[in-house]
């Protein structure tokens, strides 16, 4: 079995120390051997804020940590980094690679970039990212659950948020789905939920992990994914919201993924 930790859109800079603590302590006390990062890691992309971030991350002690940035990982008014080197600041802390892979006996997990230097919050998946994903979940073995981790969400539970859908979300259930996608995880838009894909596959969203920047109605919370080639179930996922009065990440909904 493999435990992942989604982390999402922690946004360092405007993070909460007390909430950054207690998930440190989730974290050692679970003991996950991937975390998930799934993007805005930082607020404004400043070298300070990814030391603190990479900092945060080493404090987890998780083994595999696979990150994606987010449209806040972009310099936003260093106009001519972001024109020339938008991911430079990214890479120091957390890797050139953008779209990293991992494989174990249970999973095949992969990364892939939506962030776009010339979109300013908007995300993207481009024909050949699509088909390329699709050809890697085709290859996965038999025991293997394929999980497609990407900043910005493919499908959204409220109207508002259906501008923050990837350009491109359509073809990419379809086509995912047809190879077998067994979860999507995201973040982006700081909402928290499961939904089953009428495509195929699960849609995993993520809230701010550890940000001032809380959405009405949603607090800071993480995604603990349970996956086992052995079991019937694809996944079964947990989200743990921070409980201001207990000072701690506690559990608040289960689902499983069939």
């Amino acid at each position: 079995m493999t435990l992942l930790l989604q982390v999402s859109d922690p946004h360092f800079g405007t993070e909460r120390p007390d909430v950054v603590d207690a998930l440190v302590r989730l974290a050692r006390a679970i003991e996950p051997q991937v975390l998930l990062l799934s993007g805005d890691i930082t607020q404004r992309a400043t070298r300070a804020q990814f030391a603190a971030a990479r900092a945060f991350v080493q404090r987890l002690r998780v083994p595999h940590c696979l990150a994606v940035p987010g449209n806040h990982d972009i310099p936003l008014l260093n106009l001519p980094l972001r024109l020339l080197q938008p991911y430079a600041r990214y890479g120091k802390a957390f890797g050139v690679d953008l779209e990293p892979s991992l494989q174990t006996d249970d999973l095949l997990l992969l990364a892939v970039n939506t962030t776009r230097w010339w979109r300013h919050a908007d995300g993207q998946l481009s024909a050949s990212q699509i088909q390329q994903v699709a050809q890697r979940l085709r290859l996965a073995k038999p025991p293997q659950r394929r999980v497609v981790m990407v900043h910005q969400p493919l499908v959204v539970t409220r109207p508002e948020d259906d501008g923050n859908r990837l350009h491109g979300h359509a073809a990419a259930l379809r086509v995912w789905g047809a190879a077998g996608v067994d979860l999507i995880v995201g973040g982006h838009i700081h909402l928290p939920f499961v939904l089953p894909l009428a495509s195929g596959g699960w849609a995993v969203q993520a809230g701010t992990a550890v940000s001032k920047r809380v959405r009405a109605g949603a607090g800071n919370s993480v995604n603990v994914i349970h996956i086992d080639a052995a079991a019937t179930e694809r996944a079964v996922i947990e989200r743990w919201d921070h409980d201001p009065a207990q000072g701690d990440f506690v559990p608040r909904e289960r689902y499983v993924a069939t």
